[in-house]
């Protein structure tokens, strides 16, 4: 293995997993800006140092096989550590200590992160914060192939390879039409829109998330009716705004400003919607650790 890893060119692994990407000859040359033949034949060098083949060929297409498969997650784990250690060479270079790559859904940013932030960024004025909003799916899968240090995610459903701490809870509020006939003088329970349509977070996006509003209507003895679904806050208030439904979000993302809609906290009941902090137990990163202490 030793021999292996001593012969393999880092060029050869960038010729593997573009070609893995785009399974044509074609193609992947035109990426690469070299010849069809160049790159078939540091393929076949790439599968005889590796002692197997990494596709399957035919006249019609090209195919990954399961050691191909095997070998695209190493080749893209491999091609991230270096990216990440060209990263922090370059940050040190120019006078920095590091950089903190965080993932955020939107919510996150509207009440708990800002503070967070800026303490940190008033402590630690040599470390580099790098923001990106993305979904608690998103996040798991960047955590995972360590594309960001640090997620803010409302789902506790992580890997055993992951940490995790509670950092934020907050109530609910539903999110009305301004013209709806309910307002927060004659809003006595959930129940009271049983015959309503819903817009909500996808399931799928947000299990942990879309199981408590499900719990919050099964109290009160219905299960809702979802018409539509989204991942933004901003458009889930325009589809309420346009009569398309109505929605129940965290607290945090209130916004009475910019559209004609009306929240109505729920404040009297027992569920709460929690933020979640998820990081890799193995993450190296010496500005994370600076970063958690504020966490």
């Amino acid at each position: 293995m030793i021999s292996i890893s001593n012969q393999i060119d880092f060029r050869q692994l960038r010729y593997f997993m573009v070609l893995a990407q785009t399974l044509h000859y074609g193609k992947a040359s035109e990426i690469l800006h070299i010849s069809q033949s160049a790159l078939s034949q540091q393929i076949m060098q790439l599968e005889s140092l590796l002692g197997t083949q990494l596709f399957d060929r035919n006249n019609r297409k090209v195919e990954l096989n399961r050691a191909g498969q095997l070998f695209f997650k190493e080749a893209e784990l491999i091609t991230r550590q270096v990216k990440n250690s060209l990263e922090r060479w370059q940050l040190e270079f120019k006078g920095n200590h590091g950089e903190v790559r965080i993932g955020f859904v939107g919510s996150a940013m509207q009440q708990y992160l800002p503070p967070i932030l800026k303490e940190f960024g008033r402590k630690y004025t040599v470390i580099n914060l790098q923001l990106e909003e993305l979904t608690n799916e998103e996040q798991l899968m960047a955590l995972e192939y360590e594309h960001i240090d640090i997620g803010f995610m409302r789902s506790n459903q992580i890997t055993s390879e992951m940490r995790m701490k509670s950092v934020f809870k907050e109530n609910f509020s539903i999110v009305l039409p301004i013209e709806h006939p309910i307002t927060e003088s004659t809003f006595k329970n959930v129940g009271q829109l049983s015959h309503e349509s819903f817009i909500l977070f996808p399931n799928e996006k947000s299990p942990m998330y879309y199981q408590q509003i499900l719990n919050i209507c099964a109290a009160y003895g219905f299960s809702p009716k979802i018409s539509h679904k989204s991942i933004h806050g901003p458009t889930i208030f325009k589809l309420v705004e346009n009569g398309m439904g109505i929605s129940i979000v965290p607290n945090s993302l209130r916004d009475e400003k910019n559209h004609k809609i009306r929240f109505i906290e729920l404040n009297k009941i027992p569920h709460k919607t929690e933020l979640f902090a998820v990081w890799k137990k193995r993450n190296d990163n010496p500005a994370l650790s600076k970063f958690l202490e504020i966490v």
